[in-house]
């Protein structure tokens, strides 16, 4: 998105362009499900060897500090450049917890393992019974002496497959109210016990799990804060991933992306941009999208001053969904027959190809793939019932 960077931003804004300009094409080519995790891992090897990894992190523990309108202009711009997307489960999930709520030794242990790729995390939220009422969360771990043992299920895992560490809500005392019951633990997901299952979407791709836990150890020093107090930990974490699915960088790129496609394709021999209703549909999407920018920027804001943001991130966080799926929904429709799924033998040698280059096979893939983003980090109703709770006291 336009907006008015002082010419220190600016400088850094062609550093980075400059940087992602020299990203290797095989990093840039594929989309996330193809780039598999020796692509990931590359990628985060590469920014943190640039020292851009941990770009929400202070200084202290490794981290950038970027400034919300740096993270800005490297979200927008690395998504115009098509680089991966970093995943944010250590990164944006977890670190920001343990830098908060962590012990030293935590900090110590777990945080550089995060910026060198040492582990993979994934993180142990969801249940068959619990999903935006996460409170209802049955996964018990009942105190051992060192150890607590832990049996139960987690589903939903996203890339659980290739991680070897998993941050898990778990249940220490059913006694209690609900929120006042749960526990924040670090498990090694090699201890004996734990079997992941994977779950394959409609496209036929191994995304998510289920994660199964029987009589599993987990050492007591794993406990992260005070026992029973994790629902605190997991308010603050949810926050922040709110705020990264809302994707303004992405919707951005997105919307660049249709305005070039509906300029070249032909809709009853006019350009498809010149089509009132869609031409409405696309202006109405960038309106959307600039407020949406600016109450992200806040947000950045506030979470680099240290505080947790609050009903903003569900704010951003239903609209940023809602913007991304609309530009999804227009790139679909844009593309027209040419984003049929499965069928890329059927337009092979089409007399009437894509006017301009661009991978229409993927689009239906991102369309249906993209649903999930209402629903995940907490359902799209549930934050609307958060918002009329905490700002009109319904």
């Amino acid at each position: 998105m336009d907006l008015s960077y002082s010419d220190e931003d600016l400088a850094f804004r062609d550093e980075v362009r400059a940087f992602l300009a020299e990203l290797p094409p095989e990093l840039t080519e594929k989309n996330g499900a193809e780039l598999g995790k020796e692509g990931i891992e590359r990628w985060h090897a590469i920014l943190n060897e640039k020292g851009w990894l941990a770009q929400n992190w202070p200084k202290e523990f490794g981290g950038a500090a970027w400034n919300a309108v740096q993270r800005h202009i490297f979200e927008e711009e690395a998504a115009r450049a098509n680089a991966p997307r970093i995943v944010p489960f250590g990164l944006s999930m977890l670190g920001p917890v343990l830098q908060k709520f962590g012990s030293k030794e935590q900090q110590d242990r777990w945080l550089p393992r995060i910026l060198n790729g040492d582990d993979w995390w994934c993180q142990g939220y969801s249940e068959p019974g619990a999903g935006s009422d996460l409170a209802s969360l049955k996964m018990t771990a009942e105190r051992d002496g060192d150890y607590y043992i832990c049996n139960g299920q987690k589903t939903w895992t996203t890339l659980g497959q290739h991680a070897n560490m998993i941050f898990c809500l778990v249940r220490t005392d059913k006694d209690v109210k609900q929120q006042e019951g749960i526990s924040f633990l670090l498990i090694d997901m090699n201890t004996p016990g734990i079997e992941v299952r994977p779950i394959i979407l409609l496209d036929g791709t191994h995304e998510v799990n289920e994660v199964w836990f029987t009589d599993v150890k987990v050492p007591v020093e794993n406990l992260v804060g005070e026992e029973n107090k994790g629902w605190t930990y997991a308010k603050y974490l949810l926050t922040h991933e709110r705020t990264n699915i809302a994707g303004v960088g992405f919707s951005a790129a997105g919307l660049d992306t249709v305005k070039r496609i509906a300029k070249a394709a032909n809709h009853n021999g006019k350009p498809l941009i010149e089509n009132p209703q869609f031409a409405a549909r696309v202006a109405q999407v960038e309106i959307d999208l600039r407020a949406m920018s600016t109450t992200n920027l806040r947000i950045i804001s506030k979470a680099a001053a240290g505080e947790a943001p609050g009903v903003e991130a569900s704010m951003l966080k239903v609209k940023g969904t809602i913007i991304r799926q609309e530009i999804n929904d227009l790139t679909r429709r844009a593309v027209g027959p040419y984003a049929m799924p499965f069928a890329s033998e059927a337009i092979e040698g089409a007399n009437d190809p894509m006017p301009d280059p661009f991978d229409a096979g993927a689009v239906a893939g991102q369309y249906f793939n993209n649903r999930k983003l209402s629903i995940f980090g907490g359902s799209n109703e549930i934050q609307r019932g958060i918002i009329a709770k905490m700002k009109m006291g319904v």
